[in-house]
């Protein structure tokens, strides 16, 4: 009879483990889950946030740094785009027979040159104009209209003179002039450096940035030959006639 109870609290001491051990397991086996769930999904906050990196790097992004103070992303571009701004500074394509240059004016360099050669460029005073003059290893030299009228219109006026603030390097352009305050409109861009115009009241406004190739091969077939008082009477007909392998100017623009 003793046995038969021992027996009986045993079995019953049994079935309460396995009783039990069911009833814990599902919870552990839930907990682990959970546990691991809840690992993931701290693991993806933490890398949205980039507090751990991800197996891929991100993109690299600036830092707010006391010191040093972060640098812009293209420090050129602000500079750039603060000189295209600047009132004054503008540039003037020439596109002509043999090719194209772009030449950049600097109003501070001679102010009074630099406007009047902004009013003719923007009135079309250099369009089909001939490089009438050209002596290789000093200058090229142009600015008589095509048409004699319009010539005619400009003969009397006259600017003063700019103080010379830039020296007369090689790509500079300058008004010529015939004597104190008498520039109108023509002009010489400069083949090599001619520092002694400096000291005769030469003031450059402006140089070739683009193209100095092409000025250098403009023709120099004629030289000096082309009279000028020819050109002012009849234009580019004299031209034309006379010198008909003469390089030109098809169009000069104000460009950004």
């Amino acid at each position: 009879m003793k046995r038969k109870v021992v027996a009986i609290a045993v079995a019953v001491l049994i079935l309460a483990g396995v009783a039990a051990w069911q009833l814990i397991l599902p919870e552990r086996l839930t907990a682990s889950t959970l546990e691991k769930a809840a690992q993931v999904q701290k693991r993806l906050d933490q890398e949205a946030t980039g507090k751990v990196p991800a197996e891929t790097p991100p993109v690299e992004t600036a830092q707010a740094q006391p010191t040093p103070a972060p640098k812009p992303a293209d420090p050129a571009k602000p500079a750039e785009s603060a000189k295209a701004a600047d009132p004054n500074v503008f540039k003037v394509k020439f596109e002509c027979s043999n090719g194209n240059f772009v030449v950049e004016v600097h109003r501070d360099w001679a102010p009074l040159g630099a406007a009047r050669f902004e009013q003719l460029v923007k009135e079309g005073f250099y369009d089909e104009a001939r490089f009438f003059r050209v002596v290789p290893n000093f200058v090229v030299q142009f600015g008589l209209a095509a048409d004699p009228q319009v010539s005619a219109k400009w003969r009397s006026q006259n600017l003063k003179d700019d103080p010379v603030k830039q020296s007369n390097a090689m790509g500079t352009i300058t008004f010529a002039t015939a004597g104190p305050n008498t520039r109108t409109t023509q002009l010489f861009i400069n083949l090599v450096d001619n520092a002694r115009l400096d000291g005769m009241g030469f003031a450059p406004f402006g140089k070739v940035v683009e193209g100095m190739d092409v000025v250098k091969a403009i023709t120099s077939q004629y030289g000096e030959m082309p009279q000028q008082q020819a050109i002012e009477l009849h234009g580019n007909a004299y031209l034309s006639s006379q010198f008909p392998n003469m390089d030109y100017i098809k169009k000069a623009t104000i460009v950004p």
